[in-house]
């Protein structure tokens, strides 16, 4: 299933519009006829495997590298009005390359400086959660401290469009939960949209409202945690009842304590009821039942 995340005929206009969005690299198709349309007040899980296109379409959007078809990002087009846009966009890549020389101070200073939208003051508030001190230089930081100093310059600004790429890379899990808590509660906002991939996906689970799974360059998925919970289910079957549960043919099939688990993506709970406990699939176990066929 393909279905957008906002419809064609809502008076919303979308923050970030695609139609068509395609990028090839020589002979290498690394998007085709992607179709997006993101509204403000979402958080959209942009989910692949490696390679599976995911990075090239945060670049589209992000007016990092040319692409076919059509995009716009805030009614921007993301190469030609870039500068505009990136007062309105923030960005957290997987690895956040700061000078090494500088202090944390001097960083602060030096983005208010360059952007108009910077808080230093929210800046100050978020490192006081952290064990960086303002004293500290980037090259006597830890990797997850750099992370750390990185990730509170990035939320002190007030964007309309964030886009987390592994943005809790090379930190422990206390602290990713704090990073997805304060996201969530001292961020988040109905005038925000947050795009974020990560291979944690059951750490960002709870967080999302929407799920984009790409697959050899195309969305295999495009939906609201809400279709999903409508359109697939996972049923425990004992093995009595297995073979019944193969002839309506699911996605795929585990098994787990001695019963077989079927996730289903083309039948109604009401039919599915009488094979067994039916429980709604996680997206991590969605994820690798769409992913099989190419895994192959």
């Amino acid at each position: 299933m393909s279905a957008q995340i906002m419809s064609e005929t809502s008076n919303t206009k979308p923050l970030i519009r695609a139609r068509n969005l395609g990028k090839s690299y020589g002979k290498k198709v690394a998007l085709a006829d992607v179709n997006l349309s993101i509204p403000a007040g979402r958080i959209v899980g942009l989910i692949g495997p490696n390679g599976a296109g995911k990075t090239t379409c945060l670049k589209a959007i992000l007016g990092m590298t040319t692409f076919q078809g059509e995009l716009e990002v805030l009614g921007l087009h993301p190469q030609k009005q870039r500068n505009q846009l990136m007062e309105h966009v923030t960005y957290i890549a997987d690895v956040a390359v700061l000078p090494r020389w500088i202090r944390a101070d001097q960083l602060i200073k030096l983005t208010a400086a360059s952007h108009p939208r910077f808080s230093t003051e929210r800046c100050l508030e978020l490192l006081k959660l952290t064990n960086v001190k303002l004293t500290d230089r980037v090259k006597s930081l830890s990797k997850g401290m750099i992370v750390q100093l990185h990730l509170a310059l990035i939320m002190a600004i007030d964007a309309k469009v964030l886009v987390l790429d592994e943005p809790t890379l090379g930190l422990d899990i206390l602290y990713r939960k704090q990073f997805y808590s304060q996201l969530l509660n001292d961020y988040f906002g109905e005038d925000r949209t947050i795009i974020v991939t990560t291979h944690q996906v059951e750490e960002i689970e709870h967080i999302l409202t929407d799920v984009i799974f790409v697959k050899n360059g195309r969305l295999a998925l495009n939906e609201s945690m809400d279709e999903v919970h409508e359109h697939y289910f996972e049923v425990a079957v004992s093995s009595e009842n297995a073979e019944r549960a193969r002839q309506l043919g699911p996605m795929s099939e585990r098994s787990l304590l001695g019963r077989h688990v079927f996730l289903f993506g083309n039948r109604s709970r009401e039919e599915l009821e009488a094979l067994g406990e039916i429980h709604s699939p996680s997206i991590a176990d969605l994820f690798v039942a769409f992913m099989q066929g190419s895994r192959a």
